[in-house]
């Protein structure tokens, strides 16, 4: 059967046999030695390649353990830094969240400020182009461009907007006095 499955598979087939007395058959295609040989080369491989394997699971092993105890510990400065959990805090650890929050609102806060800074940038060079079309359709329709008197800051007055205000701005002490007129 050995020789049978050598010739069917073109295999090298080495068997070693003991029967129940003792006796001892064996068969080999080829050398019997060589096929030894070559079996031992090749469990020392796998061996190595189990040991490297192990290795390798082992370092994974590591990394998942240092990485949950990383999520854990952002964790539970997620919470803290939401005012959870401060009740086994110590004064120095509030003392460093405060100051962290701190530093955080503090960026967060020059962060919204360029932002503002950008868009009145933005807003500046939309108005200077706005009043070039204005000037550009004036001349067009043959009028004079209107010209908004603002002041230094770039704002434009009160009067301006609202010239015809009837709102009363005199300051009176006591009760108002329905229907009479001073």
């Amino acid at each position: 059967k050995a020789h049978e499955i050598s010739v069917l598979c073109d295999a090298e087939v080495g068997l070693i046999v003991f029967s129940p007395r003792g006796k001892l058959y064996e068969f080999a295609n080829s050398s019997m030695l060589k096929t030894i040989e070559r079996y031992q080369r090749h469990s020392k491989e796998a061996n190595v390649n189990n040991k490297a394997t192990e290795q390798n699971i082992q370092h994974w092993k590591y990394e998942a353990e240092h990485m949950a105890k990383k999520i854990e510990f952002l964790e539970s400065s997620k919470r803290k830094l939401l005012s959870e959990d401060l009740e086994s805090c110590s004064t120095e650890e509030l003392q460093q969240i405060e100051s962290q929050l701190e530093r955080s609102l503090s960026s967060i806060r020059g962060k919204k400020n360029q932002l503002f800074k950008e868009q009145i940038e933005q807003l500046k060079e939309k108005e200077k182009i706005l009043i070039k079309e204005n000037a550009i359709l004036s001349q067009k329709c043959g009028t004079q461009p209107q010209q908004q008197s603002t002041s230094p800051s770039g704002t434009v007055p009160y009067e301006h907007i609202f010239p015809h205000s009837e709102v009363e701005t005199d300051l009176f002490i006591g009760r108002p006095e329905r229907g009479s007129t001073r």
